[in-house]
């Protein structure tokens, strides 16, 4: 437990926006801000953004949670980034970028991450070597489309960092990568916690480009003048290593015992389990990395789409009035009038192809088994319901490994909808567990990580201690069993939307 209290900054970076908190160190929130940002789409399969949005709103939260709070500058005891998993940003010596920033929605390496299976011998081979088979959408596929693309761009980059470590730069002036952030490359030696030169040549990625890896709660340093001045706070704040936005919503949702799991529901979505001994299960797209704790690692499958596919229907469907009310909320209740089942409806979330259950950069979203006596509201309760298939299809994959993830922690903006969550757990057939303030659980996650760093918890997994829960959904017997009929359809048209998807969205 934290002995003292003391007030600390977090921010989830995130890909619609940054969320930004200040928290005592027990992890109780005090102050929240969220600012947006663009995403760039410049070709079919590229997404981009600029990182000085990611430092601006950064910025512009720490300010905001201060003069929400009233809180003096000089009482912040420390601050620390956690960033979108997977991003690429190039930078020169200075710190210039070199080119715009790859984030993890991008895809544009598919041959790379072909040509790559073959060096390695084959899927198979390259589990057991590597523990997960790449795709397009992974760094150091992505480094070597830079390299073989754009030679002038790769030769002036001096370092490759991430999306955290590019703001620890900015904060500090120190161009380093945490240890989370380098087991996302699929480079990390994660006995040593550092670079693999073995794996490092294998795919053709010099560690010369590569910055230092540092431990998650290890002081990189203080903020120089600059940033403090932009930030609103003292020079010389400490600033953690910080880490990847998962590690720290899994830190937020408090599951860091042994085999303890959380699922987040935001724009994408996550399966995360906590276990000492790394495990993978590459052939679902789930490969284990280091954990923020060091005594741990996490196991991660990401999701592409998930409240993206609500924020796709409210986009394009929602009423006038529903957006005027508040759209998510007017959407709860218009798909909470339709029957379980959505009058075996199947909504497919794979908006932007899929990572995980399946890594599968071509498959996309439909709809299966229209008929005229569904209407809109049926159409959207089934994309409630799709989300939740493509969650159990993590699960049982987990499950083959002995995980059986039962309680289910649960984070993120769809945590805050009790129909999403009573839906989690009729079609997983899992008790979920939302936790307090669900949204904020990575930049909270975040903050108690530079508590930890401050000395203020013995252990990592004493966190665990302060998460609390606000309310549990248990599983409804009848429920679940209609959801496993309709879920072994989900699984089933896969292979042919697959197939589908590669002759339809193939690069031209």
């Amino acid at each position: 437990m934290a002995q003292d209290k003391k007030l600390l900054i977090g921010h989830d970076v995130g890909t619609g926006g940054t969320k930004s908190v200040l928290t005592d160190s027990s992890g109780r929130l005090i102050a929240s801000s969220f600012n947006p940002y663009e995403t760039s789409y410049p070709r079919p399969t590229w997404v981009e953004q600029d990182p000085l949005d990611w430092w601006r709103a950064a910025c512009t939260g720490t300010r905001d949670v201060l003069e929400k709070a009233g809180t003096p500058p000089e009482e912040v005891a420390g601050i620390g980034f956690a960033g979108q998993m997977c991003g690429v940003v190039p930078v020169d010596a200075s710190g210039k970028l070199t080119r715009m920033p790859i984030i993890w929605l991008d895809s544009r390496a598919d041959e790379q991450a072909r040509r790559m299976i073959r060096r390695f011998g084959g899927t198979r081979l390259m589990n057991l070597v590597a523990g997960a088979v790449p795709t397009g959408k992974d760094v150091v596929c992505e480094i070597n489309w830079v390299q073989e693309n754009e030679p002038e761009v790769y030769e002036k980059t001096s370092k490759f960092l991430d999306v955290t470590g590019y703001l620890v730069f900015k904060a500090t002036g120190k161009m380093v990568i945490d240890h989370t952030g380098a087991g996302g490359t699929g480079l990390l030696d994660g006995k040593k916690r550092q670079w693999s030169k073995f794996l490092a040549r294998l795919a053709r990625v010099s560690l010369d480009k590569l910055p230092d890896v540092k431990g998650c709660t290890e002081i990189v340093g203080g903020l120089t003048a600059d940033a403090a001045g932009e930030m609103g706070l003292a020079p010389g704040t400490p600033v953690i290593a910080g880490m990847a936005d998962i590690p720290a919503a899994a830190t937020g949702s408090g599951a860091l015992g042994e085999g303890d799991a959380h699922v987040y529901l935001g724009t994408s979505s996550w399966l995360c389990i906590s276990i000492e001994k790394p495990d993978n299960l590459g052939r679902y797209g789930i490969a284990a990395v280091a954990s923020p704790d060091p005594t741990k690692n996490i196991m991660i499958g990401e999701s592409e789409t998930a409240g993206l596919c609500l924020e796709w229907f409210a986009d394009n469907i929602a009423t006038p009035e529903e957006k005027a009310a508040g759209v998510f909320a007017s959407l709860d209740e218009a798909a909470a009038a339709i029957d379980p089942g959505s009058g075996r409806l199947i909504f497919f979330p794979w908006l932007f192809g899929e990572r995980s259950p399946v890594g599968d950069t071509t498959v996309r979203s439909s709809f299966a088994n229209l008929g005229l006596e569904h209407t809109r509201d049926h159409m959207l309760r089934s994309v409630y319901e799709g989300v939740a298939y493509n969650v159990r299809w993590l699960l049982d994959a987990a499950a083959s490994k002995g995980f059986a993830c039962d309680p289910l922690r649960a984070i993120g903006g769809g945590a805050k909808s009790d129909l999403w969550m009573q839906i989690m757990a009729d079609v997983t057939g899992r008790r979920i567990e939302p936790v307090e303030e669900p949204q904020e659980a990575g930049g909270i996650g975040c903050a108690l990580a530079v508590a930890v760093a401050l000395g203020l918890f013995k252990d990592y997994k004493d966190i665990k201690e302060v998460v609390n829960v606000r309310r549990a959904f248990e599983p409804r017997l009848k429920y679940f069993k209609m959801y496993d009929e309709l879920y072994d359809s989900f699984r089933a048209a896969y292979p042919a939307l697959s197939k589908m998807g590669k002759k339809l969205n193939k690069p031209h």
